[in-house]
């Protein structure tokens, strides 16, 4: 069997500037070309550690060295958990990469020895690569950023009312949600109508009037006596807005009021 060795060395160079690539988009991490190709060049002399006799644990040990090296050159050092929080999400990137070779391995019965596939000296297995690798990365990118983007605005709240009911469920931090009683100016807050059943001698009842693109009216408003947003802390003086159309967001039944999160009361 022939390798070359430097088709081999460009290869996993250009995997691992993908990788750092996507690692610094995902988390938002300023950096610069000159840092990702230096970094990236590190990155792939751990290809030559499969052409030395080395046992496994040992193997293991200077892939970690060198994912620590990498990440530090490309990220720099702050403190471990932000250390650490690159290298997860660089060996996150490797494992899909990974995952998706390994894939085309199995399906089109290609020799491999480890991450290196041969077949009829490589040709079609270097040209599907290159094509197909940074697509794998690509979607693989705007899938972790838009969960990223958006379970970060998810929170687990209970709502406590006047009447000694709590209803507990998950709730969406909407940024563009200002609504708010024209008369204390207290935030209103969405929840769906299935969750909560009014009972008018002991809830008290406000409609406050709104107005949007699409429509206006009265909003029916609970009086609450407090809420709790897990992480945040209890909030008061705010409204709970009795939404008669279904809140269309996965697991969401409650639409946050930004400004509840911005109070210390």
């Amino acid at each position: 069997m022939k390798i070359y060795i430097d088709l081999v060395l460009l290869l996993n160079f250009g995997f691992d500037l993908l990788l750092l690539f996507s690692v610094a988009i995902i988390l938002r991490r300023q950096t610069t070309l000159k840092k990702l190709l230096l970094s990236s060049t590190v990155g792939s002399i751990t290809i030559l550690s499969m052409f030395i006799e080395l046992n496994s644990f040992l193997l293991f040990i200077i892939k970690i060295i060198i994912s620590l090296l990498m990440v530090y050159i490309t990220f720099g050092y702050k403190n471990i958990k932000y250390t650490l929080k690159n290298l997860f999400y660089l060996y996150t990137s490797s494992i899909i990469l990974g995952g998706f070779l390994y894939f085309l391995n199995l399906q089109f019965s290609y020799k491999n020895k480890g991450l290196v596939f041969y077949f009829n000296g490589l040709s079609i297995n270097v040209i599907v690569l290159i094509i197909l690798s940074p697509t794998i990365i690509y979607l693989y990118t705007k899938q972790a950023l838009e969960l990223k983007n958006n379970y970060s605005n998810y929170y687990n709240i209970d709502i406590y009312l006047k009447n000694g009911k709590i209803i507990p469920t998950t709730a969406f931090l909407d940024t563009g949600n200002k609504l708010e009683d024209p008369y204390k100016k207290r935030p209103i807050i969405l929840l769906n109508k299935e969750l909560i059943t009014i009972d008018y001698d002991k809830d008290k009842i406000l409609l406050v009037p709104y107005d949007t693109i699409n429509n206006h009216g009265l909003l029916k408003c609970v009086i609450p006596d407090k809420i709790f947003i897990q992480g945040i802390g209890f909030r008061n003086d705010f409204l709970v807005g009795v939404s008669n159309e279904k809140i269309k967001m996965d697991g969401i039944d409650c639409i946050l009021n930004s400004k509840l999160l911005e109070r210390i009361n």
